[in-house]
């Protein structure tokens, strides 16, 4: 591998520049994008350098959630009075970055040199880089000010995760729902096997009024329920964040004013009032990762779903649902300056713009394929366009999947320095057809050839009949544990 000292831009406009912090060219170069530039491999690279050179120093960077919940990462850097002290600064915004949009957090505590903490609280600060990171996790989410705490690495706080062991409770009568975009999908459930479903036709991105959320929901639990003896318990899924049942940001309710927006916030916990019964809403891409461990019989679970966005979710090897934000959509996988900056938070080299439609489209042009345009045309119908070019061999579509496999497999390595992994389920509609495959390959080699201990320990596979046999209505019935029984 040859490695260059690089500046990387964390906005699209900004230059923050590390002369020092090597990035390096992998091994595996993606046919599309020469200037890739792993996060995984900068990360190693620097940890390398900074032991080779005597200087390493604990860093530790931990997270505070709701309720005390706490992440820790545990790391190293150069001594501050080390000539390479100027590397320990990118290096720790962009673990910052990841850790906040894979764990979540309100409050970082960095533990190490002064000028880290300095950097990280100018950085994530309303006028900084991070604003948008700023008040989304700090307002948004967690509805408090976002801080930056500064101590010696001795003093940071152990961690307290608060891991729930959500789902795998077949017993009784439940109801399971997942809220779409297009259709709220329930199900009545019981002891673990579908008696009753249904695809009820709703628009609630448009909505304004929270009523309309609240009512068709209740509809459609009020339907499930009479196909029941009795209800025991509801479990449910939808995109978005979720803290405690309560949806903090959700693209189904982005219609909602934000002087309404309690309302939503508070919906499920009226909703469990009123039923009276156990009831737990979680992020849908949680739920795909506990059905699928649930089918595998097995956990340590991360679930990656490329659809018009990257959504991710994780069951730990406890088989617990974290309570992570794993919204790794917006968690850094490129460190190159060239990186395409994603439009909604303004950073570069994010999972979004790698692991979804989003980057067929920006990959297309490269290869001579026009996407249909027009405001009548879908992003599903411009995938499926792309698509069809690949299923005919079309060598440019072909390399379009190969650049994501390459991206694959040195973002799992990136990935797997932060979850504790068994298997990984690839899914998604840009992993259907023949795309699914060169995907799959593409990241297995990367492994296999840079990473061979995780290629021996994590089995990378796209869902199969097994992996199926338990559906999201299941999983997503099983959330609540209810000390009752059906007799």
């Amino acid at each position: 591998m040859n490695g260059q000292p690089g500046i990387m831009l964390l906005n699209g406009k900004d230059p923050v520049v590390s002369s020092a912090l090597t990035l390096v060219a992998p091994s595996f170069r993606p046919p599309l994008d020469p200037d890739f530039r792993p996060a995984v491999l900068a990360n190693r690279t620097f940890r390398r350098e900074a032991r080779e050179a005597g200087a390493a120093v604990p860093l530790v960077i931990a997270l505070e959630r709701s309720d005390g919940a706490v992440s820790r990462f545990d790391t190293l850097a150069f001594a501050a009075d080390h000539p390479r002290a100027a590397a320990n600064l990118l290096y720790a915004e962009r673990l910052v970055k990841f850790l906040l949009w894979a764990r979540g957090g309100w409050k970082v505590t960095i533990g190490g040199p002064a000028s880290i903490a300095n950097h990280i609280r100018r950085v994530y600060s309303p006028a900084g880089l991070r604003a948008f990171d700023y008040q989304f996790m700090g307002e948004t989410v967690y509805q408090q000010p976002f801080i930056v705490v500064a101590c010696a690495a001795e003093d940071a706080p152990p961690a307290r995760e608060a891991g729930q062991s959500l789902g795998r409770h077949l017993d009784g009568c439940r109801i399971g729902f997942d809220l779409g975009a297009s259709d709220l999908k329930v199900s009545a459930v019981i002891d673990g096997q579908p008696v009753w479903s249904d695809e009820i036709v709703w628009e609630p991105v448009e909505q304004t009024d929270p009523t309309y959320h609240y009512e068709r929901i209740v509809a459609a639990l009020r339907l499930a329920q009479s196909k029941l003896p009795r209800l025991d318990a509801i479990g449910g899924s939808s995109a978005g964040v979720y803290v405690d049942n309560r949806p903090m940001v959700a693209s189904l309710f982005r219609g909602i004013p934000a002087n309404r927006y309690d309302e939503i916030r508070s919906m499920f916990l009226r909703i469990r009032d009123e039923f009276g019964v156990p009831l737990e809403v979680i992020n849908d891409g949680d739920v795909t990762a506990l059905a699928g461990a649930m089918s595998l019989d097995d956990d340590g679970v991360l679930g990656i779903a490329m659809g018009s966005s990257e959504a991710v979710g994780y069951v730990n090897r406890e088989g617990a649902v974290t309570g992570w934000l794993n919204e790794l959509a917006f968690a850094p996988v490129d460190y190159s300056p060239s990186a395409p900056v994603d439009e909604w938070s303004g950073d570069r080299g994010v999972g979004s713009l790698y692991f979804s439609q989003q980057c067929v489209f920006r990959l297309a042009p490269k290869v001579g394929i026009d996407l249909p345009g027009g405001p009548d045309v879908t992003k599903a119908e411009k995938l499926k366009h792309a698509q069809g070019f690949l299923e005919t061999g079309h060598e440019g579509a072909l390399k379009i999947w190969q650049t994501i496999g390459v991206y694959l497999g040195y973002g799992l390595a990136h990935y797997a320095e932060f979850y504790d992994l068994n298997h990984v389920l690839i899914l998604g509609r840009v992993t259907s057809g023949t795309g699914g495959a060169l995907v799959l390959d593409g990241a297995r080699a990367v492994l296999a050839a840079g990473f061979p201990e995780l290629a021996n320990r994590v089995n990378i596979q796209l869902p199969d009949e097994k992996s199926r046999r338990v559906g999201q209505s299941i999983a997503a019935a099983s959330l609540p544990a209810t000390q009752n029984r059906r007799k």
